[in-house]
């Protein structure tokens, strides 16, 4: 998870977005073979290129990028089984077509990059699109309703559906946000999944991954420390614990984390 790690930490800006989805993976695939799966979104990104027959014209290729990632190729969001965190892994978005709205965005994404469009990810509030602006033609894209395009009222409206928010029509909700943000919005996607399925063990692997980029954040070894008690790791839950206390000693919640961790305590002790 090397380049993951590196964006994540602000090391290296410059790692492409779907290798580091495709690391984000290996938690859900650990023998995922990520070449594999960039070359399938190169191998997109050749045919697409094909249909453009050489236009350079904004609404054209956002008219063809629709028709083959949704007509052809049939992509769309599974609304069905929305929590399912095989929907947070662009590999098997890629391979079964359906996954959650960042997912397919990513792919919209990174098929334009490769071809040198001006796509960018939308983190609206409760849902994720794209937009396209190349400074003469500008359209927002919702990849999860099969890229039904929308006005900047539409995308407002979408997001307070989606978030159950009173939301003002503020621009700054339609700003492009940076790859960083995007993975991190994927990370916290695959920890609720797995959350909402009770996988405990591979929520654990999430927050794992966190701590390795903010080794000091506080409230990620509180939560991990949680998550450890409910999976029967004590020992580890201690360490957590223990851990949070330290580099949060006025929390609001330190008395109540205190006498978490004096029960973790005893019942370690009442094991010699």
């Amino acid at each position: 998870m090397n380049r993951l790690l590196d964006l994540l930490a602000g090391r290296d800006p410059a790692v492409p977005l779907d290798r580091a989805a495709l690391e984000l993976a290996t938690i859900e695939f650990p023998e995922l073979e990520i070449d594999v799966f960039l070359a399938l979104l190169d191998s997109y990104a050749y045919e697409l290129q094909g249909r453009l027959n050489g236009s350079e014209n904004g609404a054209d290729y956002v008219r063809e990028a629709n028709r083959y990632l949704f007509d052809e190729l049939g992509f769309s969001g599974n609304a069905p089984d929305y929590y399912n965190p095989r929907n947070s892994c662009l590999n098997e978005v890629l391979t079964a077509r359906v996954g959650i709205p960042i997912t397919l965005s990513l792919v919209y994404i990174e098929i334009g990059r490769r071809l040198g469009k001006p796509v960018r990810g939308i983190g609206l509030p409760g849902h994720f699109i794209v937009s396209y602006d190349d400074g003469l033609y500008c359209t927002y894209i919702d990849p999860f309703h099969r890229g039904r395009q929308l006005e900047q009222e539409q995308c407002f409206e979408v997001a307070r559906e989606a978030s159950g928010l009173v939301l003002e029509p503020d621009p700054e909700l339609l700003r492009p946000v940076e790859n960083r943000q995007i993975l991190l919005r994927m990370i916290n996607n695959l920890h609720r999944a797995y959350l909402s399925r009770g996988y405990i063990g591979k929520a654990i692997e999430v927050i794992d991954l966190l701590i390795r980029v903010n080794p000091g954040s506080a409230s990620e070894y509180r939560h991990r420390g949680a998550l450890h008690v409910q999976n029967g790791n004590m020992t580890a839950a201690r360490a957590d614990l223990a851990r949070y206390l330290q580099l949060a000693p006025e929390a609001a919640d330190h008395d109540e984390v205190k006498e978490q961790l004096t029960k973790v305590q005893r019942w370690l002790a009442s094991l010699n």
